[in-house]
């Protein structure tokens, strides 16, 4: 791919206004899922943060979850911090992030998403993001997440069994 894709260059200018070190790579192959990315980049699952989007009902708001790639979002305990929730569609998705799924980013939004990050990810030292197409990540710790995003981090996953 040689040609950076615009939702890409949106990605970039957030992340290097924020003095963020690390731009976004393109991947050979795409990478719409936590597993294809990890593939892709030679790291595990957990390494992934997966930005998963549900509609909160009381205002139609994005609510955006960033958890690590190797656990499930537990709907119930997102619902009991901000309300309660319903099914994102791949159109819903776009219009609110300016994003297609499979390429969410957890930042640059096209309007702001409520945002929680998942604890889990504090495992990681080095953590990686969509950056806007099912083709581009990019490399930040939790700790940046947190910073770029100013969102709280939050126990919001399915325990393991």
């Amino acid at each position: 791919m040689s040609a950076v894709p615009e939702a890409v260059r949106r990605v970039t200018d957030v992340l290097q206004r924020a003095g963020h070190p690390h731009r976004p790579i393109m991947l050979d192959d795409a990478a719409r899922t936590a597993q294809q990315a990890a593939a892709a980049l030679g790291i595990v699952v957990g390494q992934i943060a997966k930005s998963i989007i549900f509609l909160r009902q009381a205002d139609g708001a994005a609510v955006l979850v960033v958890t690590s790639g190797d656990r499930r979002v537990d709907e119930r305990k997102v619902a009991a911090l901000l309300g309660p929730l319903g099914r994102a569609d791949a159109s819903f998705v776009k219009s609110k992030t300016g994003y297609s799924i499979g390429g969410v980013p957890p930042l640059a939004h096209a309007t702001a998403s409520v945002t929680l990050i998942d604890r889990e990810l504090l495992r990681f030292e080095e953590i990686w993001a969509a950056a806007g197409h099912p083709h581009a990540v990019f490399r930040l710790s939790p700790a940046d997440l947190v910073a770029l995003t100013g969102a709280p981090v939050a126990d919001v996953v399915v325990d393991p069994a």
